[in-house]
């Protein structure tokens, strides 16, 4: 192959790459993205996947006082999908940094299918003080001490 040739073919992959199309491995339609909840629950688990960290929780009450339940007594556990494992360390979203046990707060976009999941987008993650929940009906940035992970807010869109 020419330089010429391996020149264009360089030039054409690093621009696929840089595109939209060469960035998305998968659809976000999945998520209704005109919709935000806001829960606040305890960590059950943390996947650090490379290509989409999932962070496990158990949603709490209004009363902040004890983990929803189904009908069957079993905790519901959510999964929020962040960025790859990677991005979502520099915000301090990590297995370390949230053990099992751990009082999050997080904005998601809900699954369109009604199921327990949905994705952060640009929405809020914080991490309350170790064992101190949020007052009722609040959330854990309104927690002193309280550590914001990244960027974003917590504001519901119904």
């Amino acid at each position: 192959m020419s330089s010429l040739n391996r020149a264009t073919v360089t030039a054409a992959c690093l621009a696929l790459l840089g595109s939209p199309a060469g960035q998305a491995h998968h659809s976000f339609a999945m998520y209704d993205s005109g919709k935000t909840l806001v829960l606040t629950g305890i960590i059950t688990q943390v996947d650090p996947n490379p290509n989409h960290l999932q962070v496990f929780f158990a949603p709490l009450n209004a009363a902040r006082d004890q983990v929803e339940k189904d009908a069957r007594g079993e905790p519901v556990v959510w999964a929020v999908e962040m960025d790859g494992a990677a991005l979502a360390a520099r915000d301090g979203i990590t297995v370390n940094g949230l053990p099992r046990g751990t009082i999050v707060s997080v904005g998601l976009h809900p699954l369109r299918n009604g199921h327990t999941g949905g994705g952060r987008g640009e929405n809020g993650f914080y991490r309350c003080p170790a064992d101190t929940p949020p007052p009722p009906g609040k959330h854990c940035d309104s927690v002193a001490g309280a550590v914001a992970l990244g960027e974003g807010s917590l504001q519901a869109v119904p």
